[in-house]
C-alpha cells in the first residue's frame, strides 16, 4: 500500500481500501471511524476520487473536509451537484455510524439534498458536518450542512439509514 493525498494536507499513509471485515465485529462504529482518522485503515476510494476525507467524529457527529476541483465540473463549469450530494451522504451516514454497536451495519435508505449556492473551483476547502437527529433500533435520521471557508451554506441534506446486523450484509 502506498501513501496517497486525498486533497492538500490530507494524506492516507495506508493508501486506499476498506476496513477489515473482522474489525466490524470487534469495534463500535465510532471506534472504527476514529481508527480511520488515526490512519490505522486505508482511506475509502471515494475520498481519493472526489478529494475529501473524514476529519472528526464524536457521538452522533461526523465531519468531512474536501476540496472540489476541475475534475468535478459539470458541462457549465460549476462543480457537479453530485459532488456535494456525495460528501453530504458520507457525513450523514458516518454520523449514524458513530452510534452503532459492535457488529452493527447500516445503509442509506433515503436522502435529500438542497443546493443553496454554486460550488466552483474557486470555492476552496469545504466543511461538511453531519449530526444524528434520531436513532432507533432499525432506523436513524441525520442532517448535515456543507459550508465554505467563510461559513456560507452551500448545501444541506437529511438522510434515513437502515440499521441491521453486519452478518446480514451481502458477503458479510
Amino acid at each position: 500500500m502506498s501513501e496517497v493525498e486525498l486533497f492538500p494536507g490530507y494524506v492516507s499513509r495506508l493508501g486506499i481500501g476498506t476496513i477489515p471485515r473482522a474489525d466490524i465485529a470487534a469495534y463500535s462504529g465510532i471506534d472504527l471511524l476514529q481508527r480511520l482518522i488515526d490512519g490505522l485503515y486505508p482511506a475509502p476510494a471515494i475520498g481519493l476520487r472526489l478529494n475529501y476525507g473524514l476529519t472528526e467524529v464524536s457521538e452522533g457527529r461526523a465531519v468531512f473536509r474536501g476540496l472540489p476541483g476541475a475534475r468535478h465540473l459539470n458541462p457549465l463549469g460549476s462543480v457537479h451537484g453530485g459532488w456535494a450530494a456525495t460528501i453530504l451522504d458520507s457525513a450523514l451516514a458516518c454520523a449514524v455510524q458513530t452510534l452503532l454497536a459492535k457488529g452493527e451495519a447500516y445503509t442509506t435508505a433515503e436522502f435529500k439534498v438542497n443546493l443553496t449556492r454554486p460550488i466552483t473551483t474557486k470555492t476552496g476547502e469545504v466543511v461538511c458536518e453531519g449530526r444524528v437527529v434520531h436513532k432507533g433500533r432499525t432506523l436513524a435520521v441525520s442532517e448535515a450542512t456543507l459550508k465554505d471557508r467563510d461559513g456560507k451554506l452551500l448545501a444541506f441534506g437529511t438522510e434515513t439509514c437502515a440499521i441491521f446486523p453486519f452478518a446480514n450484509l451481502a458477503g458479510g
